[in-house]
């Protein structure tokens, strides 16, 4: 059997996923039970012995290895979720005398939460890695390109001049917001047993204390944070982890954006490093890789959104059904992440900037790109009516230069510096990303 999905609806991950695929996720999942065991060991319950013996079924060591993806999926059918089967498969690995040892006291929530706090750290490190590169990205165009003016734009129409830099601060502060969000995010460990009341481990440790070291134990095994308490119904790691990919892709979504505008034949003032081709029309350079960011940044908001459906819904001390629809949301949401954040290094660091065609289209409108400095300056001189005269033969072909030094009240007035793009492009048009 092939696999269900190889990315070929979904190119823009196609290539970056592997730490969110199938085999992580199994590999995360026995990692979770690996560090319970582990913390058995460290809390003294069990011996070093027993302990190698178990570490060695639950690694890669002669008895352990892989589980097998597409086995553990069709086992999980029966049971709603994969650690049944999976508690099962890594239980026969061991003598019978150890077998207690695995998921010892744990429930399958405990297990699930865990390795998806595992998968989603490795993917989010890689994502602030390739974010990294974006903003280095844009601190080069800046070098090189932050003072050339271009055409601010706004509802599709020239509005007044800006600067490239002021569009490329833009789009980094849009980055380095989410990049800040991301920073914020916590990892935290799940171990709360059946409802959330620890009382198993109270059971197995003896004490309150005793099942507080051993899921801080845990915690330190998984890679991942302490747990103040039970989140099993309260989802705010989840969410609040949704809400920052949702906010990564949307500031990777607006560089996309202006970059698949920018790069429109009739404007070309950006291109693609390395556009990609048409089936049907070979003289096309299409902006592939703003595309594909783009396709990602448009279906992250309702897949956040079904995050906080399910935590809303996540009823008694686990749902039925909310909590499972999680699973591929998240998983979905950073496969996205991971891939638009690859495709905005690429894209950035390859950008090509057509100087020559944005003053060309600076020009278009015969100076009514300064419009509104003009309007600032002159109506107090000549009244509205008489600049709006002004306007309507300028818009009628006239040559505005000529129209405003025909004006006697502006004999005292530099024109040319008046008319100056340059001079007009406000306090964000030089500094760095």
């Amino acid at each position: 059997m092939t696999a269900f999905d190889d990315g070929l609806l979904s190119p823009v991950a196609t290539g970056f996923d592997d730490v969110v695929c199938d085999d992580a996720v199994v590999d995360a999942l026995v990692g979770a039970e690996r560090a319970l065991v582990s913390a058995y060991r460290e809390t003294g319950m069990l011996t070093e012995v027993d302990h190698a013996v178990l570490a060695d079924a639950l690694g890669t060591g002669p008895a352990g290895g892989r589980v097998a993806a597409a086995a553990l999926a069709a086992a999980s059918v029966s049971s709603g979720n994969p650690v049944i089967p999976l508690v099962a498969v890594l239980r026969d690995r061991v003598p019978e005398h150890l077998r207690l040892w695995i998921h010892r006291g744990a429930t399958s929530q405990d297990v699930v939460d865990t390795a998806l706090m595992i998968v989603a750290l490795s993917a989010v490190e890689r994502l602030r890695a390739s974010l990294d590169r974006v903003l280095d990205g844009l601190v080069t165009l800046d070098e090189t390109h932050g003072a050339d003016v271009v055409v601010a734009r706004t509802l599709t129409q020239h509005a007044v001049p800006t600067t490239i830099g002021a569009r490329l601060r833009t789009w980094s502060r849009g980055v380095e917001r989410a990049v800040s969000r991301l920073a914020m995010l916590e990892f935290p460990a799940q171990l709360a047993g059946a409802a959330g009341t620890r009382a198993s481990f109270v059971q197995i440790t003896g004490s309150v204390g005793g099942a507080e070291a051993l899921a801080a134990s845990f915690a330190r095994h998984a890679g991942l944070e302490e747990p103040a308490g039970s989140w099993q119904v309260n989802r705010w790691p989840i969410t609040e982890m949704g809400d920052a990919l949702v906010q990564t892709l949307d500031a990777l979504g607006k560089v996309a954006t202006d970059i698949a505008t920018l790069s429109r034949t009739e404007i070309g003032e950006m291109a693609e490093g390395a556009g990609g081709g048409s089936s049907a029309m070979p003289h096309k350079s299409n902006p592939v890789e703003s595309t594909l960011i783009r396709s990602a940044s448009l279906r992250a908001p309702q897949l956040a959104a079904t995050l906080h459906l399910a935590a809303a819904q996540a009823a008694d001390e686990r749902p039925d059904g909310a909590w499972h629809a999680e699973w591929p949301t998240l998983r979905e949401l950073l496969r996205l992440a991971l891939g638009a954040s690859a495709h905005a290094a690429s894209l950035v660091e390859g950008l090509r900037i057509d100087v020559a065609a944005g003053t060309r289209n600076l020009d278009l409108t015969g100076g009514l790109i300064i419009t509104e400095r003009l309007a600032i300056v002159l109506e107090p001189l000549i009244g509205r009516a008489r600049f709006d005269g002004v306007l309507s033969a300028a818009r009628s072909g006239q040559d505005l230069r000529g129209l405003i030094h025909a004006l006697p009240e502006a004999n005292d007035l530099d024109v040319d510096a008046l008319l100056d793009p340059e001079r007009y492009v406000g306090g964000d048009s030089a500094g760095e990303c």
